[in-house]
Order: C-alpha cells, then sequence, then structure tokens
C-alpha cells in the first residue's frame, strides 16, 4: 500500500497498462483503488483469488478474508469505471478494464 501511495504522491496516476493484486485480502479494496488511479484508460487490473476455493459462497464462512473477498467482489462487480471478467480458473480471477 505503501509503494502505491508513493507512486501516486510521485505524479504517477494514470500511467500504467497494467496491475495484478495478489496479496492480504483484507486490504484489496484499498489496493484496487490505488492500482485504478494508476491506470490509464483501457488499462487492465488482475485480481487473484477471487472466489477463495469456492468458500464465498457458503455464508457460514465469516472469516476475515471471506468477509473481504465477499465486500470487494460486490464492489467491483457495480463499480462503473470498470468493466470487468471474472475468470474461474484455480481461485478465481477477476479482470477489470478501467474504461475512458
Amino acid at each position: 500500500m505503501d509503494t502505491l501511495d508513493e507512486l501516486l504522491q510521485a505524479g504517477e496516476a494514470g500511467r500504467y497498462d497494467f496491475a495484478f493484486i495478489d496479496a492480504d485480502k483484507t486490504s484489496y479494496a484499498g489496493y484496487f483503488e490505488r492500482c485504478l488511479a494508476l491506470l490509464r484508460s483501457g488499462g487492465l487490473i488482475a485480481v487473484d483469488n477471487t472466489l477463495w476455493s469456492g468458500k464465498l459462497v457458503d455464508e457460514r464462512e465469516q472469516d476475515d478474508d471471506c468477509v473481504a473477498l465477499r465486500d470487494f467482489n460486490r464492489a467491483v462487480y457495480s463499480d462503473e469505471r470498470v468493466d470487468i471478467s471474472l475468470v474461474p480458473i484455480g481461485d478465481g480471477l477477476t479482470l477489470a478494464r478501467k474504461r475512458g
């Protein structure tokens, strides 16, 4: 998060084509916002583990990672700044293309 903040403070917003997020799940929303700011229009963010071994569909699963990933998926799904595709490979990969 610190590195992304440093890039933004250095005036790097809108200068990147691609970002890959695979870090602590409870911070995905923060990583996504920063990466989106760093991306140019048409840039792509790939977010790993967005199916989390299928645990996200079981509402009995309430650990911090599951709750955070559910919240993240809902937010990205309704985010009008991006077009998304969820690729059901491995633990799930969400691709978000920044709209113009």
